[in-house]
C-alpha cells in the first residue's frame, strides 16, 4: 500500500519493563500483511529515559509506541496530539511527520479503543463498571467504560489520596465515579471489571463475577492466564485477554503511523486483524 514519507521505516516500543512485550510480534504480522517494507523492536527505557532516547533518533524513525512508565513521560515532547490525549493527560503513540521542512511530533492514545472494541465484539453493555488500578491505563479505562455505556464506575486503587486526576476526568466525563481501596474488593461481585493492574499485582485479589455474562478484562497477558482471571473462569465468567487490547490498540497505533488518523481503516483490516491475532495465538475471532 502507498505511504506517506517512504524514508521512515523504522519503530519500536518502549518501556521498562519492555522484554516481555510482544508488540513487536503484533506489529510485524500487520506489517507482512499490508506489504510494508517496517521494522518494529523494542527498547528497554525506564522512567526519565524518553527525551534522551527520542533526541538520539534519525530520520530513518516513523513512530513510537509506549507502554509504561512512560505515557504521562512523553507529553511535554509533543508538537501535536489528539483531543483524546489532551482529554486523558495519557499517549501512548508518537509518530514522527514531514510538516514542510520541519519534523513533528505527533502524539495519539490508542488505549481506549484497545479496550471498547474487544467488550463490543462480546455484544457487552454495562451499565456499571468496576476498575481496579489508579495508574495510566485507568484513565484510558474509566474513559472506555463511559464510551460502553457506563453510568457508574467503582475504582479500586491502593492509595486513594492519589486518584485526583481520576476524579477530575471523572467530572469531565460526566459519569458518577467511587473511589475505594484495594482492601474492600474482597468477596464483592461484579458485572464488568477493567484490570489495569501489571501481570501478576492482580493475583491475591478476590473479585468474583454477578453473573455468566460478567466480564473481566484483564489488560495484563504475561504471564496467561493471570490467577484472578482464572478464578473468575472457575466461577463461570467471561474473559478478555490483555491481548485483545493490544492487538486492538496496536491497530489504532498503524492507522496513526501510516495516515495520522487513527479512525481510518487500514485495507482489508479484517485480514490484518485475523493475523495479527493468529501472531500471537488468539482465536480469529474475539470471543470470552
Amino acid at each position: 500500500m502507498a505511504f506517506t514519507d517512504p524514508g521512515r521505516t523504522h519503530l519500536a516500543v518502549l518501556g521498562s519493563p519492555i522484554a516481555h512485550s510482544l508488540s513487536p510480534t503484533l506489529h510485524a504480522a500487520a506489517y507482512d500483511a499490508l506489504d510494508l517494507p517496517f521494522t518494529y523492536g523494542r527498547h528497554e527505557v525506564a522512567s526519565g529515559g524518553l527525551a534522551a532516547f527520542v533526541a538520539g533518533l534519525g530520520p530513518e524513525w516513523r513512530g513510537l509506541s509506549l507502554t509504561m512508565p512512560l505515557k504521562r513521560e512523553v507529553l511535554p515532547l509533543l508538537d501535536r496530539t489528539t483531543p483524546l490525549v489532551d482529554e486523558l493527560g495519557v499517549a501512548n503513540t508518537v509518530a514522527f511527520r514531514h510538516e514542510g521542512s520541519t519534523i513533528v511530533r505527533a502524539g495519539a492514545n490508542t488505549d481506549v479503543q484497545g479496550l471498547v472494541r474487544p467488550v463490543e465484539a462480546l455484544g457487552h453493555l454495562p451499565g456499571e463498571a468496576t476498575i481496579l488500578g489508579g495508574g495510566a491505563t485507568a484513565a484510558s479505562a474509566l474513559t472506555a467504560a463511559v464510551r460502553l455505556g457506563a453510568s457508574l464506575v467503582r475504582v479500586f486503587v491502593r492509595d486513594t489520596a492519589k486518584t485526583h486526576p481520576l476524579v477530575d476526568l471523572a467530572v469531565r466525563l460526566g459519569v458518577t465515579l467511587e473511589v475505594h481501596p484495594l482492601t474492600d474488593l474482597t468477596g464483592t461481585h461484579h458485572g464488568f471489571v477493567l484490570s489495569t493492574l501489571p501481570g501478576g499485582a492482580a493475583d491475591a485479589l478476590d473479585v468474583r463475577p454477578s453473573g455468566p455474562d460478567a466480564v473481566l478484562f484483564d489488560v495484563a497477558y504475561e504471564p496467561w492466564p493471570t490467577a484472578v482471571a482464572s478464578r473468575w473462569t472457575e466461577a463461570g465468567g467471561l474473559v478478555l485477554n490483555g491481548l485483545d487490547m493490544l492487538t486492538e490498540q496496536a491497530i489504532g497505533q498503524i492507522r496513526f503511523f501510516l495516515t495520522g488518523d487513527e479512525d481510518e481503516l487500514l485495507p482489508d483490516e479484517a485480514g490484518v486483524r485475523r493475523a495479527m491475532r493468529t501472531a500471537v495465538d488468539l482465536p480469529a475471532v474475539i470471543s470470552g
